[in-house]
């Protein structure tokens, strides 16, 4: 009946309604499937880390002198893919861009859900994670604080900021959908979603103060955002390390973070728009715009990266060229080049050329630009680690074990279980925000 209308702005209200809550209704075996397999991959994690926390991190690979490997790569990556929401939902809330409307709660929900991850890194990488509150900022009964100069106290005091944040602002778009939720539903789910709704009438007092409270949050969300990862590129750039010791290490961490994050939403909202059969609200019109943003961040990151070589390269100090030679040239070169080959060269030929550009390039490219930002946070780490600036100290190999590949497939199992819930729970796209543009049609 609908099908010739190319705008969901120009459909009944009713019709949009019905269409973006019908995702919530039902638990097909597909489902269940979907989420089992993902389940088990977390069980087996979860295993991993008992194996850890039972015989140390020496089940790990890590050794003198690299004491930073997959869990310390693993967490610069979440909290980097965390700022889709940031980016999209943030930004284009305050600039009110019309066009970001369908895909702020699925970008929204992804930085909530990376934080979670990522937040579990520093414990892991503890070892004797049941020690955890000592990384806490306040004094404890014997009135000693922690050590300020720990990178793992600056990372959790970030994370605990910003997930708060980033609750506050998932949640608070989502009021009005649960009020329209719990009027017909279930009994178990109208409970929920009438607590969840806070009283909502929709009123247009409430509606200015929602309003008000979203610009808010976004702005200072946006902020938080920055100063977390700019506190994560700091755990590197404090430390007088080669390659590590640049200034330059805040924007290019926060620059790689929004480009990682935007690859990550491409994936979701092609993921969500098929499985959930929304292309009619999950338009080209939308991926497209996601593609011209990630080929401008893609050539940002060129920048920033040749930045970061190009300045060693011309310094010259002989403890940054062993670096730069195990990245460029020896031992690390071919997950460099891959690193750049996926991180401009695919981008550049699929996103920039408009006639290859389209939703299947899109996710193509956004794949090839995650793993090309995992090698990234990988070749920061372990090249510097292994080769150590003072000559007294032998340079190492490190290559990951079993147990932390195991509990890094863990992590993004666990990012797949958690979306599925949320979009069983939660209308993955707002409804709300279609009824002011939408016709009335409540019969």
């Amino acid at each position: 009946m609908y099908s010739h209308i190319k705008q969901p702005e120009l459909l009944p209200y009713g019709k949009i309604r019905e269409d973006l809550f019908r995702p919530l209704s039902g638990l097909t075996k597909k489902y269940f499937l979907a989420i089992l397999i993902p389940l088990l991959v977390i069980l087996f994690g979860a295993y991993a880390w008992s194996v850890q926390l039972r015989y140390g991190m020496g089940v790990t690979g890590l050794q003198r002198p690299v004491f930073w490997g997959f869990y310390i790569v693993d967490f610069v990556f979440w909290i980097g893919i965390s700022h889709a929401g940031t980016l999209i939902s943030a930004i284009l809330r305050l600039t009110d861009a019309g066009w970001r409307k369908p895909i702020t709660r699925a970008a929204e929900a992804i930085t909530v859900f990376a934080l979670m991850i990522g937040g579990l890194f520093p414990i892991i990488h503890l070892g004797r994670a049941w020690r955890f509150y000592w990384l806490m900022p306040y004094p404890n009964s014997r009135l000693l604080w922690p050590n300020f100069r720990s990178p793992l106290l600056w990372d959790l005091t970030a994370i605990c900021a910003y997930v708060t944040g980033s609750v506050i602002f998932l949640y608070l778009p989502l009021i009005p959908d649960m009020a329209q939720l719990a009027e017909h539903n279930t009994p178990w789910r109208r409970k929920l979603y009438s607590a969840l709704s806070l009283g909502w009438t929709g009123s247009d007092k409430e509606w200015h103060a929602l309003e008000r409270a979203m610009k808010l949050m976004a702005g200072i969300i946006l902020a938080v955002a920055v100063s977390v990862h700019t506190i994560v590129a700091w755990d590197f750039a404090m430390a007088i390390a080669p390659m590590w010791h640049s200034t330059i290490f805040g924007p290019y961490f926060v620059v790689g973070a929004i480009f990682s994050g935007l690859a990550g939403l491409m994936i979701v909202m092609a993921l969500i728009r098929k499985l959930m059969g929304l292309e009619l609200y999950l338009t080209r019109h939308h991926f497209d715009n996601l593609a011209k943003l990630l080929l401008m961040m893609s050539v940002l990151w060129l920048y920033f990266t040749l930045a970061e070589h190009i300045t060693a390269w011309y310094g010259n100090d002989p403890s940054e060229m062993v670096v730069f030679g195990a990245r460029t040239r020896t031992r690390f070169a071919y997950l460099f080049w891959l690193m750049v080959f996926v991180n401009f060269v695919v981008p550049f030929i699929l996103l920039g050329i408009r006639k290859l550009r389209s939703i299947t390039t899109g996710v193509i490219a956004s794949f090839g630009i995650l793993l090309g930002m995992f090698l990234e946070r990988y070749i920061i780490v372990v090249p510097t680690l292994s080769n150590t600036r003072l000559p007294a100290a032998t340079s190492g190999f490190y290559a990951p074990s079993w147990v932390e590949l195991a509990i890094t497939a863990a992590t993004f199992a666990g990012m797949i279980v958690l979306y599925l819930i949320f979009s069983k729970l939660f209308p993955i796209i707002a409804v709300w925000e279609f009824k002011p543009h939408a016709q009335e049609d409540e019969g």
